[in-house]
């Protein structure tokens, strides 16, 4: 199969036959072979009636429905494991992204060997509420990752089959994809300059949700670079912590033996607030030792989550 097309979908019965009638019409034109995997992220309304009867019309679809709304990570990751295309394509149902765009695409990671074609929605068609914050996170996001693309957020995306078997999507972390590839060790990332459409139905998906993002790209830096070896880092901060207290210490005792030596009368060392400065140090520095262990043994272990409860399935 050429193409596997990855739809998470929250609300959009509206928009999911338009969708599928403009992706089965390009597909067709460029002669690729695909499938449709569809991911009901727990919709209320007639979303996913609509897939089971678009299925009757069209049998590329293959469609999961999610017993509650789990998030757009939860949606991407259960897509990628359905997937069975050479080249995995996503994109939003709300219209918004264009399938006219897929089949350059999917030259770009065929033909051009990208491991991921990012879509940049130079010309975007929202309001300056939703432009705005997007153009100061995207700027952030070059900043902390070293990753030059303009639009890390935008839902069009291609991969290779390899990338999406190797990486793991959850939390907020689908607006981190190309994070997620390089840190997996695929480096070969693109950008290709994508139409923006209007929204034509239902209402934007946009709120506070994305400010959580920033502690997710926080934490995506730090597990992309210690998050198999977390005692580098815990380590080193805790013996930077540990050996400056206990020089202080040490300074403070040598001042009291000269002191003593000397015959003068000096205060105690437990009356100086370097002292306590010290011992906090000490302190904290064992701490973060402990951390490091426990950061060791937690990323040797299996984890849990990214199992979902699946109501339905075409």
């Amino acid at each position: 199969m050429d193409v596997s097309i990855v739809v998470p979908l929250f609300n959009e019965e509206e928009s999911l036959p338009e969708l599928l009638d403009w992706i089965n019409r390009v597909m067709e034109q460029n002669n690729l072979t695909y499938e449709v995997v569809m991911i009901d992220d727990g919709s209320k309304d007639k979303s996913w009636q609509t897939v089971n009867d678009l299925k009757k019309k069209y049998s590329a679809i293959k469609g999961l429905k999610f017993q509650r709304n789990y998030g757009k990570s939860a949606a991407l990751h259960t897509g990628f494991q359905e997937t069975q295309g050479n080249i995995v394509i996503t994109m939003d149902a709300d219209l918004q992204d264009s399938p006219e765009e897929i089949p350059e695409l999917y030259r770009m990671v065929k033909e051009e060997g990208f491991d991921l074609v990012s879509g940049w929605k130079k010309k975007r068609h929202d309001p300056f509420s939703k432009r705005f914050p997007s153009k100061i996170y995207n700027r952030l996001v070059r900043m902390v990752t070293g990753i030059k693309l303009h639009d890390f957020n935008c839902g069009l995306k291609a991969y290779s089959r390899e990338l999406v078997k190797s990486i793991e999507v959850y939390g907020d972390m689908h607006r981190y994809m190309p994070v997620l590839a390089k840190a997996a060790g695929f480096k070969n990332i693109g950008e290709k300059i994508v139409q923006h459409q209007s929204r034509k139905f239902g209402v934007s998906k946009f709120g506070f949700g994305r400010a959580r993002g920033m502690f997710d790209l926080l934490t995506i830096s730090f597990i992309s670079r210690f998050g198999k070896k977390p005692m580098q880092f815990f380590g080193t901060m805790g013996a930077l912590m540990f050996f400056a207290g206990l020089i202080a210490a040490g300074w403070l005792g040598a001042e009291k033996l000269i002191s003593m030596w000397k015959e003068i009368r000096a205060p105690l060392v437990t009356s100086s607030p370097y002292f306590y400065i010290a011992l906090t140090s000490m302190i904290i520095g064992t701490q973060l030792f402990v951390a490091g262990f426990l950061g060791e043994l937690v990323s040797r272990s299996s984890s849990d989550r990214n199992n979902y409860e699946i109501e339905d399935r075409v």
